[in-house]
């Protein structure tokens, strides 16, 4: 199975795509798309939507695995991720790629074990299980990775059945 993880945002939106066969993961690819600060918002939401939908259609994913938005201190930031997301998922549905929602607790839990694990050890554990050298920067795109590899996990088990259902 190919999946993509993103790590939605709407400067970088991390991307990773891995392989998923009999329990082995191999990495295809991974990168950051990224908008230039000062670009009119709508302008930011057309490249992450044109990057996103480049990636689907260079490496077509059989499943796309983003992160759900949950709501932090800033409301304007959450709000403008949201849009962000939805531009991702657009690209997602019009390239007939199912969409799997996960939590950064539910990606923590099936990285490293431990739904309370700190940044820095998902991001470890990510390079470990995908037999990277080192973390891949940004953050983000090491953050999508991890979500590509709790999309592997739970895909045979009943979290990847009921996020399918939804």
């Amino acid at each position: 199975m190919i999946i993509l993880g993103i790590d939605p945002g709407y400067a970088i939106v991390g991307w990773g795509v891995i392989e998923y066969t009999s329990n082995r993961f191999s990495v295809v690819d991974y990168g950051a798309v990224t908008t230039e600060a000062g670009t009119p918002f709508n302008d930011r939401l057309k490249e992450v939507y044109d990057g996103v939908d480049s990636i689907i259609k260079r490496y077509s994913p059989e499943a796309l695995s983003i992160e759900k938005l949950f709501y932090n201190t800033n409301a304007k930031t959450v709000i403008d991720v949201a849009q962000a997301r939805g531009v991702i998922n657009l690209a997602a549905v019009q390239n007939s790629i199912p969409i799997f929602e996960y939590t950064p607790l539910q990606v923590k839990q099936s990285v490293v074990g431990y739904g309370r694990a700190e940044k820095k050890q998902v991001q470890e554990m990510t390079r470990v299980i995908l037999k990277l050298e080192k973390i891949p920067k940004p953050d983000d795109t090491a953050d999508a990775l991890a979500m590509a590899i709790c999309h592997a996990h739970a895909s045979g088990s009943m979290l990847g059945k009921l996020n399918q259902l939804r």
